[in-house]
């Protein structure tokens, strides 16, 4: 399956509609035009700006908007809130909006209840931007990076990887929906500690094949996987004891390149397999052999925040620090409570530490190549780093406090039985991401790693995830779609029905509570976009979709199609059809498939 497109056009956010927001600012204009008129007649004192709220109850009893208008101008317009409110509904014009009645409330509530020109407009907004439904301007075309994954070359990756991975794609997808110019990257490490340490392990598998495994040690810190062994395996069949009598830089230097040419492919078609496929593969050797690096350390010292001690170059991280938090508004006490600590830079050796790495790739992003924002999804126990690198972007004058944007992701508990997994059953090793999608769906994996926000632990249940029933998920919203469906072709080879075009759809006729409440819900998804944008919080669709399939399944459960009226079972055809549109539109957005049979 190929991955959601993540550009956006011109065009595409200039079709967005969000009925939910039209509503409210369809109130605020009754309203005031009531007060005007009021105010002209001399029932009002004129030339009054009223700042009220608009809300949505929570109970539809009291209508489907509440506007505070009353209460807002109480003290202005000299007048009990009740009163204000009376003057204004005898002064309402509602004839061609999209209510029906307006009532007052409590203390003086204007609650509007919506007529059927709102639910109409619904289905033919979503007809109108069919795929592209929800989309927004909020990011108003600027540039974005999303930087996911990135996990070190040297292995397979494992449950955590496998959820970042899912959280990235989909943020990344809904970035694009709010208006933003999306980039996927992942940040390959091979440089460093452990490329050392990784051809290290596969020179020593490689030795010991030749001398025998008594006769070579294995490093203490070296990586023991089997895909090691198979790494040292594969050398030896291609070139047998001929790497042997090579000098031991030139070994290790080509033992570790050949490792990273099968490794990275490797990840690669993993993680299209998962259906995430990245706009770039940034490779971090690139950064120390054009001599980034080092020009990046050369401008923190050039503007002060580095110092020599023992041989090595040290950032001045303590106060740059500092400087961040009070700048954010922590008092200078507070500041001073802090444990705050130096970065080396460059060792006494005259290599370059990773934080110096990761400083200029960060510099690249934001001053290279020019993204207003950059976002990275990193393990919950990197959390430490997060004000260290955005304080050394400071420290640049990148504005890295507000234009690095680092995502916490907690941990992910395997569960089977109701017990923990940690092993595979075909390899006898911790899970990785390949062995999980030999024992589940891609629809199920990227479902379930993004059901939870990415500030809460994920418990997965693999049992759960492969059930067909309603306590799946996955499966609970993915046959609803599949219903929808199979309605809709049953009923155009039963009765001949079709889906009809929304105009021609009388939405008067839609006036069962649970017709109204599910185009309700159709209205709430560009909100829960923008949300989920705004939040970085992609786990919102999966709670939409999930409450948008049991709307529509309370739906079909109470109101019949078939055998009734023509005009009735149009409507209802459509919103049906309607339903199915934004359900496709969400799973996209996932990366999971909308089947249309199950």
């Amino acid at each position: 399956m190929s991955a959601p497109n993540t550009r956006n056009t011109e065009n595409e956010v200039r079709t967005m509609i969000n009925m939910i927001q039209a509503a409210k600012d369809q109130v605020a204009a009754l309203t005031q035009a009531a007060y005007e008129k009021a105010a002209a007649a001399g029932v009002l004192p004129a030339g009054t700006v009223v700042k009220a709220t608009i809300e949505i109850p929570k109970d539809t009893a009291h209508g489907d908007y509440a506007s505070s208008f009353a209460m807002a101008g109480a003290k202005a317009l000299h007048m009990a809130p009740r009163q204000i409110a009376q003057v204004i509904v005898d002064h309402l014009a509602l004839e061609g909006s999209y209510f029906n009645k307006v009532e007052i409330a409590g203390p003086g509530f204007l609650n509007f209840t919506l007529g059927p020109k709102w639910y109409g407009e619904v289905l033919s907004a979503i007809e109108t931007e069919g795929p592209i439904y929800g989309s927004g301007a909020e990011g108003a075309g600027k540039k974005v990076m999303v930087e996911f994954v990135s996990a070190n070359p040297t292995g397979p990756m494992h449950m955590g990887n496998a959820r970042g991975g899912v959280l990235g794609d989909t943020l990344a997808n809904v970035l694009a929906r709010d208006g933003w110019d999306t980039w996927k990257e992942f940040y390959v490490n091979d440089a460093g500690n452990q490329i050392a340490k990784f051809a290290n392990s596969i020179n020593a598998r490689y030795m010991q094949l030749i001398l025998g495994e008594d006769s070579f040690p294995f490093p203490e810190d070296g990586y023991h996987g089997d895909d090691i062994k198979d790494l040292a395996q594969a050398v030896y069949d291609a070139h047998g004891e001929s790497w042997k009598d090579l000098p031991d830089r030139e070994r290790l230097d080509k033992l570790a390149e050949y490792g990273l040419s099968v490794n990275i492919p490797k990840m690669e078609t993993d993680l299209k397999k998962y259906g995430i496929v990245y706009d770039q593969w940034f490779l971090e050797s690139s950064l120390h052999s054009s001599g980034y690096v080092e020009d990046t350390v050369s401008l923190l010292t050039d503007k002060g925040w580095t110092y020599e001690k023992d041989g090595a170059l040290w950032l001045n991280t303590t106060e740059l620090l500092k400087k961040k938090y009070m700048a954010e508004g922590k008092s200078q006490e507070q500041v001073d409570k802090l444990d705050l600590k130096d970065d080396v830079l460059r060792r006494a050796n005259g290599f370059y530490t990773y934080f110096a790495a990761d400083i200029a790739y960060h510099r690249n992003k934001l001053e290279e190549r020019k993204f207003d924002l950059v976002i990275n999804i990193w393990g919950a126990d990197h959390h430490g780093h997060v004000a260290r690198l955005q304080a050394a972007l400071d420290g640049l004058g990148l504005d890295g406090s507000r234009r690095l944007v680092i995502v916490l992701m907690q941990l992910v508990n395997l569960l089977q039985d109701g017990k923990p997994v940690r092993m595979s059953k075909r390899t006898g090793k911790a899970i990785a991401l390949h062995d999980l999608l030999d024992e589940i769906s891609v629809d199920a994996a990227r479902y379930y790693f993004n059901n939870r926000a990415f500030s809460s632990p994920l418990d997965f249940d693999l049992n759960l995830a492969v059930r067909q029933d309603s306590e799946n998920p996955v499966y609970y919203v993915q046959y609803a779609h599949a219903r929808i469906c199979s309605l809709v072709a049953r009923l155009a080879g039963e009765d001949g029905a079709v889906v009809p075009a929304a105009a021609s759809v009388d939405a008067a006729l839609l006036t069962a509570p649970e017709e109204l409440a599910l185009v309700k819900a159709l209205a709430q998804y560009p909100e829960e976009l923008h949300l989920a944008a705004r939040d970085y919080d992609p786990s919102r669709i999966n709670r939409y979709l999930t409450a948008l399939a049991g709307d529509f399944h309370r739906f079909y459960n109470a109101c019949r199609l078939k055998g009734e009226e023509p005009a009735v079972l149009s409507a209802r055809l459509k919103l049906a059809d309607t339903v199915r549109s934004v359900l496709a539109n969400g799973l996209n957005l996932l990366g999971v498939t909308a089947p249309e049979k199950m």
